[in-house]
């Protein structure tokens, strides 16, 4: 876990922010459930960036810590664990949103996944309402 004496020492809500959600894994996770409707650990795993173990049940704690998501058994295999996102988490949606269409105006790898940003150009509100849904 981070050292949360580090952290939040300056005020500055752009700091506040990263030092929340703003490492590459976290916003990743994030990304998985709001766009994918990811749930559980094993879910996380299979992600095209190819997050470490160890690196994700950090990042999934952290997130817990801060109110980003919450974690329940699995009522269908008690062994396992639901993540989900909060009204904290869902609140990133429009950030997730703008990430996208910076990224689709920058990005000119031919490699550059573009159908969301289609999807978003089409209907923008509806889109985030879409992220923004349990």
């Amino acid at each position: 876990m981070r050292n949360q004496n580090k952290m939040r020492q300056s005020g500055c809500p752009i700091a506040f922010g990263l030092d929340t959600f703003g490492d590459r894994w976290s916003f990743l996770v994030i990304r998985e459930m709001m766009l994918k409707g990811k749930k559980t650990y094993s879910d996380f795993l299979e992600i095209d960036e190819a997050i470490a173990t160890n690196v994700l049940a950090d990042r999934l704690k952290h997130l817990q810590a801060e109110g980003i998501i919450t974690k329940s058994r699995d009522p269908e295999n008690r062994r396992s664990f639901i993540y989900a996102l909060t009204e904290k988490g869902r609140d990133l949606a429009s950030i997730i949103v703008e990430i996208i269409v910076w990224s689709g105006k920058h990005d000119q790898r031919p490699s550059a996944m573009r159908s969301v940003l289609s999807e978003i150009e089409k209907d923008r509100e509806a889109f985030e309402a879409d992220l923004r849904a349990d």
